[in-house]
Formats: C-alpha cells, structure tokens, sequence
C-alpha cells in the first residue's frame, strides 16, 4: 500500500514538472479602466507613487507597512520602498524608469519577499474624449522552472488585484 502511495506522488510530481516545462515562465497582464476625467488630470495623479496608498491594494493590505522613499516623486529614479510582515505585502521597491511625459510611466518593481523577483509594469493614458481618460495598466514579468505552474493561478489572483486597484483610482479620481 505504501509503494502504491509513494509511486503516486511520484508520478504527480513528474506530471507537473513536465506541465511546467511547457508552459510559458514570462507573461504580461493588462487591465484598464475609463475615467471620466481629462487625461491630463489622470495623468499628474498617477505619475506620483505616493499616491498608491491611497489605492493600491498591495500597500493598504497592511496598515503598519512601513513605506520610505527617496528622490523626486514623478521623476525618473523615484523609488518607493516598502517593508511588511505581512506575507501577502512582504519587502521590496519600485523605481519610476521611464516617463512619458503626459502620457504614462514604467517601474521596476524589485521584490525581496516573501520571493525575490523583477517585474515591470507600466501605466499608460490615452484619450477617450475631452472628459475621459482610459488608463491602462500593464505588468510583465517571469516565473521560474517550476513554480511556473503556478501562472495560471497567480495571473488569475493578479488581475483580480489589479482590477481593484484601478476600480479604487477611479472612485479617487471622479470622487
């Protein structure tokens, strides 16, 4: 009975090693969401990190998160740190690396724990109309050999946070 068991969880292993090494390990997920209000607007609040506390799902999950940041909020080479006990905040950084002006901005976001990681994610606004604004958000990043099975289901937990995020800047914004 005991070899029976064992050889299943060892052909469980070797099927799920075998799904990882198909699937994909770098994927990209995208939300966006319509603003009614003038790109222009959209864009000088988003630009500035300091005002993810505000609708960020990932830094209001731990109300003791303790944030630091260093440079020119809205500028190239901002970065907002940020340090948790909290499993599901955990510690690392974002930089702004690029701005585009009016439009949009990229971060690298450096993750030290509960994993160690590089992501990016980029925030762009493009104009519906004079009043409206669709904000579109934008992370890339990869999973390694074997936790790659996983991306379903984190891709599936990403997008549903991301959605709330942009849900949140948009009570904000037309508040």
């Amino acid at each position: 009975m005991l070899q029976i068991i064992l050889l299943a969880l060892v052909g469980l292993v070797a099927v799920i090693l075998l799904a990882a090494m198909f699937m994909k390990k770098e994927y990209s997920l995208s939300v966006s969401v319509t603003i009614n209000k003038p790109q222009s607007e959209v864009f000088n609040y988003i630009k500035f990190l300091k005002h993810q506390e505000k609708y960020s799902k990932w830094v209001m999950a731990d109300p003791n998160v303790k944030m630091n940041y260093t440079g020119t909020d809205g500028t190239v080479g901002f970065k907002a740190a940020w340090e948790s006990n909290d499993k599901n905040v955990g510690v690392g950084e974002q930089e702004i690396i690029e701005i585009m002006e009016g439009n949009g901005y990229r971060v690298e976001i450096r993750f030290e724990k509960p994993f160690k990681g590089i992501s990016y994610a980029t925030n762009s606004t493009e104009v519906v109309d004079s009043n409206t604004t669709k904000l579109t958000t934008i992370f890339d990043t990869k999973t390694p050999f074997p936790m790659n099975v996983m991306v379903p289901m984190i891709s599936k937990m990403l997008i549903k946070d991301m959605n709330q995020n942009a849900n949140n800047l948009k009570k904000i914004l037309e508040g």
